[in-house]
């Protein structure tokens, strides 16, 4: 009987607790360990890295990212087990287990980025950050019906516009920012001081971008609202198209390769050509809706309710196909793409665990996590290696790039 029991007693020993590779072990003392016990070697290798996809990109070159299904997969796994999850009660300044406790008291997950600080007067969603090219100030836009002007020099807040509706979207192009409201987009230029307001929207405005001198903006119910530069003296903008073919909500745009893009509730990405505002083409790939869109070289990265990035390429007859699916644990809210401190491309995946995981393009290796209270519905780059992120409490936070030190050659 002492030897079985030893021998139980050995095995446990040697085995990692599940409860605290997901986070959730209470127990103190554990029978279990609390660390990650060796794979086997027949586990450790990597394999090929180099992966085809059958189709090459209709523009490709030596330098052009390689997707690698099969290390992505496994980088992920790894890390999965081994990151932290944040404690709760320490976000809300009351976790009584201090350094004793087994869950992560910190913001963030991973080197190179760190926090510079919390800026938490939104009293709700935040749904639109802008740094005007050329300014010292920072717009906010949230759901409690503000627009908060924020100087970047102090961090504080210079001043307040209550616009007494919500704030759905806000971006900045040039002297000019754009507020998206229920029905209507405000248009304020900060040089000289003016305010537009463009009407033919129906219902919020869930997202605007600028591309070919072109104001896009769209509502809920699905049309596409294009404005142009107008010479007339009543307003600078002028309504030149309204474009249909989406069947519910459009949440999302995004610009590249001379073409918009456009991602909606009803699951599918449509693509514009922006000099005749036509629709070229109809993408059908997610399950669920399509909560973000960004365009990165000649790729096109989507994401969705249905937990999956999926990564895009133009093949042979200028048609669209999807060449690389990542599947995260939980749907996703929006992407963001930005280099680190070294230049290398980062992208950003905010996900409905209040959490933004980051990955290194193409691999798509996990680089770290950021921490909010609630989803981050924003990611958006600032000077100087400045980032920022704003989550649906209200929660607007600065984070900075680290240099990596340079080792002297011997």
């Amino acid at each position: 009987m002492d030897t079985k029991f030893a021998r139980r007693t050995e095995r446990i020993g040697r085995t990692t607790c599940s409860y605290w590779r997901a986070g959730k072990c209470n127990r103190n003392p554990c029978r279990f360990v609390h660390i990650e016990t060796p794979s086997p070697p027949a586990a450790c290798g990597y394999g090929n890295t180099a992966y085809s996809y059958g189709k090459k990109p209709h523009s490709s070159s030596e330098n052009t990212p390689k997707y690698d299904r099969g290390d992505a997969t496994r980088v992920a796994k790894a890390f999965k087990k081994s990151s932290p999850r944040i404690c709760k009660y320490w976000i809300n300044n009351n976790c009584a287990h201090g350094e004793q406790c087994l869950y992560l008291h910190s913001w963030f997950h991973g080197d190179g980025f760190s926090t510079v600080t919390k800026l938490h007067e939104h009293k709700k969603v935040i749904t639109g950050i802008a740094l005007p090219v050329g300014s010292d100030k920072l717009y906010s836009g949230s759901t409690d019906g503000t627009v908060r002007i924020w100087d970047c020099h102090t961090g504080q807040c210079a001043k307040v516009i209550n616009l007494g509706a919500e704030v759905t979207s806000l971006i900045s192009e040039g002297s000019w920012i754009f507020v998206g409201l229920q029905n209507a987009v405000k248009a304020w230029n900060i040089q000289a001081m003016s305010e537009f307001t463009l009407d033919g929207p129906k219902g919020r405005v869930r997202a605007m971008t600028v591309g070919n001198n072109t104001l896009f903006a769209v509502a809920e119910d699905g049309v596409i609202f294009a404005w142009r530069g107008s010479s007339k003296a009543d307003s600078p903008f002028e309504l030149v198209a309204s474009l249909t073919g989406h069947t519910k909500a459009v949440v999302c745009l995004a610009v590249g390769c001379k073409m918009l893009y456009s991602g909606s509730m009803d699951q599918s990405i449509k693509v514009w050509d922006m000099d005749t505002l036509q629709c070229t083409m109809t993408l059908n790939d997610h399950t669920d809706a399509v909560t973000s869109l960004i365009c990165w070289d000649q790729y096109l990265l989507s994401s969705s309710s249905d937990h999956t990035i999926k990564v895009w390429a133009c093949i042979e007859a200028g048609s669209l196909e999807v060449i690389y699916t990542h599947t995260e644990e939980n749907g996703v809210v929006s992407l963001f793409g930005m280099p680190d401190a070294e230049g290398k491309p980062i992208l950003f995946s905010s996900c409905r665990d209040n959490s933004v995981h980051m990955y290194e393009l193409p691999s798509f290796s996990e680089r770290g996590r950021l921490f909010a209270k609630k989803d981050v519905a924003l990611i958006e780059l600032g000077p100087g290696g400045l980032f920022f992120t704003g989550d649906e409490s209200g929660l607007l936070m600065v984070w900075k790039w680290l240099e990596v030190p340079k080792v002297a050659s011997s």
